[in-house]
């Protein structure tokens, strides 16, 4: 059963010093973001609306990943970090007396909606991008074609700037002012190659 929202703010924290409660700047504009109900919608449809064992909540499982990706920890590690660290603990909206989730359950959660998930939590902050004015759309290009270069290398005007001899390359030491279109360290162009 999908759960997206966290139990309420416990007895505890109501106590707590209002410095304690503040989150960083950054914290704070993640968290704000993350309130928004359209990042809860990629995960819909893996999980069953009222049959089931309640989920860890969404709001919880997306903040908990953003730490992990953000500082680079693993599901040990985040657990860990999150149970020690009050502030981490209000930006992923676990209440202080209650407890953190089993990295084999976010391991779990990672696995079960995989990269279907992943895809339209990216569209949906691209929608909130677009809809702020921080990006425009009509003029992002993404391109990853790899393509052989015509470029040369730069002239070598001082001698010695290779060793003279490598084991299986040839010496480009002696060359003098030619342009050089290969390096001898990154193989050569089958179409360019005149050294």
């Amino acid at each position: 059963m999908l759960r997206t929202h966290a139990e309420q703010v416990s007895l505890w924290e109501a106590v707590l010093p209002d410095e304690v409660r503040r989150l960083p700047v950054e914290l704070e504009r993640v968290d704000r973001l993350l309130d928004d109900e359209v990042f809860f919608g990629p995960f819909v449809p893996f999980f069953h609306q009222t049959a089931g064992r309640p989920s860890t909540p969404m709001e919880t499982y997306l903040r908990l990943m953003f730490l992990k990706f953000r500082h680079g920890l693993g599901y040990e590690s985040l657990c860990r970090e999150v149970a020690d660290s009050i502030t981490w603990r209000r930006f992923c909206r676990i209440p202080l007396d209650g407890r953190v989730p089993h990295p084999t359950t976010l391991m779990k959660l990672t696995t079960r909606c995989g990269t279907t998930a992943v895809d339209g939590l990216n569209e949906a902050l691209l929608a909130k991008a677009v809809q702020a004015k921080v990006l425009r759309i009509n003029r992002l290009r993404g391109d990853t074609t790899l393509r052989w270069s015509r470029r040369t290398w730069p002239i070598r005007r001082i001698r010695g700037c290779w060793p003279r001899r490598r084991s299986g390359h040839r010496s480009l030491a002696g060359q003098g002012d030619r342009y050089l279109t290969a390096r001898p360290d990154l193989g050569t162009d089958p179409h360019t190659a005149s050294v």
